[in-house]
């Protein structure tokens, strides 16, 4: 599972010569409460790790190179707890590569109205000495994230925990290998795209595995690593007694859960963080992987269908980001539309690959025809998803930049019976409405997979957009077609 725990955030505090001695040891013992608290918070998901004062250009750029190179830093905090002239920023600034957050804070939350004096002023001139530096991000060009309020503030405190979440997704994306068994999709436009420029932007790799490599794999697969599985899928799922050991069908089970244990190695030993396949390239294998997509996505890969290896990735950096937060992410398709005009939805699934994580109660492990690749009954997980507020993003090559569009929704519960749909499912309403909100999705190109979250939000993902140099564009609450319009034609003006 992924621990985010073992990432650290640097807490770095600016300041100056000017004030002496006794003034900077103030600094640095304010500096260093001030990181410990925010570490020892159970709300924040990463480590804050204290950094001493710098007070010079060659004290900053020597600690924002020693981020850049370690490895488990995937930020940096900084807050200006006395004035620090921005001018001693610029070098550090210039070379630094790890995401940024400017905490705009202070040590004291209230003035103290009857004792304050100039020295009290001269300590805490955080009201001015974040904006010096602030100025001096702005000049730079430098994006980062501006949280601004007391240190203790429990808002404060969740937008902190917001940054480094999408912090850790941007860091688990660097040097990060997702396998591609077989090609594309046949003809199919949204799921393809520019792999090189991917891995230039993003820090990922992208590359092409034969069926056969695979294949061999899983046919290497012992007996006994099989029956040990599939007394976990016993145990785990309510099955038929016909697909349990014994039973008349349950070669397809033994046959999944064979395809699953290799297609497991195969992504462990070659160091893979997620994957992707497609029906029309299953040479050697005797069904679709069904339950070994959905098992190995909630163990925390990435996965999309037919191909499509950006939402692959863009689900696997989405576990990251909602690790330890109740609720799931998971691959997932705008399958087909309910359009009563009084209660429009959108029925979500796939053929097969449903992220169990996303399960409400106990799932079934099912066997029925596919009725499309040609192969043999597949196994997959059967449930329905849980109503509540989530969201569905989408990462689309534009041609000259990647976009990340993002639907707020609202899932509803599955209350009918779907006794000849024998997939995972998950009714939504998108906001503001169900016209709104798919006419401004087409119109931003928006693609038909996308990863559904039930842990992320709209901020969330704004961050990690921020951090990926990605375009950000959300349907909300508040979209309005005209405006929505608007906004995709003065993007084309600034990315080009």
């Amino acid at each position: 599972m992924i621990d985010l725990k073992k990432f650290q955030v640097w807490f770095i505090t600016g300041t100056q010569d000017l004030y002496g001695e006794e003034t900077l040891k103030q600094v640095a013992v304010h500096a260093q409460e001030v990181a410990e608290a925010l570490n020892k918070e159970g709300k924040i998901s990463v480590s804050v790790v204290y950094k001493p004062i710098v007070k010079t250009p060659d004290q900053i750029f020597e600690t924002l190179q020693q981020a850049n190179v370690d490895k488990d830093c995937i930020g940096v905090i900084t807050w200006m707890h006395t004035f620090s002239p921005a001018k001693m920023w610029i070098r550090g600034l210039n070379i630094l590569q790890k995401p940024l957050l400017h905490l705009h804070t202070q040590f004291n939350r209230d003035i103290p109205w009857s004792t304050i004096d100039m020295d009290f002023m001269n300590l805490n001139q955080s009201a001015h000495g974040d904006r010096e530096f602030g100025f001096m991000v702005s000049r730079m060009r430098k994006d980062r994230k501006v949280v601004v309020g007391h240190w203790q503030d429990a808002e404060v405190i969740g937008q902190i925990d917001t940054w480094a979440r999408a912090a850790a997704g941007w860091n688990d994306w660097q040097g990060a290998k997702f396998a591609r068994f077989g090609d594309n999709m046949r003809y199919v436009a949204v799921t393809d795209g520019d792999k090189v420029e991917a891995e230039m932007k993003f820090g990922f790799s992208v590359n092409t595995y034969g069926i056969g490599d695979l294949v061999a794999i899983i046919n290497n697969v012992s007996d006994e690593a099989v029956k040990a599985l599939v007394a976990e899928y016993e145990a785990t799922y309510t099955m038929a007694d016909d697909l349990k050991t014994g039973g008349v069908r349950h070669a397809s089970v033994y046959d999944a859960a064979k395809i699953e244990i290799g297609l497991r190695k195969f992504l462990v030993d070659g160091n893979f963080k997620g994957f992707s396949d497609t029906f029309e390239d299953l040479h050697g294998m005797i069904q679709l992987p069904g339950i070994a997509a959905q098992r190995l996505m909630e163990d925390g890969y990435g996965f999309a269908g037919e191909g499509d290896w950006k939402t692959a990735a863009l689900v696997r950096a989405c576990k990251v980001m909602g690790a330890g937060l109740a609720g799931g992410n998971a691959f997932m398709e705008d399958y087909t539309y309910h359009f009563d005009p009084s209660n429009s939805m959108v029925l979500g699934s796939h053929m097969l690959e449903i992220d169990s994580s996303l399960a409400k109660g106990k799932a079934s492990l099912e066997v029925h025809p596919l009725g499309i690749g040609g192969k043999a009954d597949p196994a997959r997980l059967v449930f329905n998803v849980a109503g509540g507020n989530a969201l569905n993003a989408s990462l689309i090559d534009m041609g000259n930049r990647f976009r990340l569009l993002v639907n707020e929704v609202e899932a509803v519960e599955v209350e009918n019976d779907l006794p000849n749909l024998p997939v995972a499912r998950v009714l939504w309403k998108p906001l503001p409405d169900m016209k709104t909100g798919c006419a401004a999705w087409i119109y931003a190109g928006g693609a038909h997979h996308t990863v559904y979250s039930q842990n992320l939000t709209t901020e969330h993902l704004l961050d990690f957009a921020n951090i990926a140099g990605l375009e950000y564009i959300n349907i909300g609450a508040d979209t309005k077609i005209n405006q929505f319009r608007n906004e995709l034609h003065w993007n084309e003006v600034f990315y080009k």
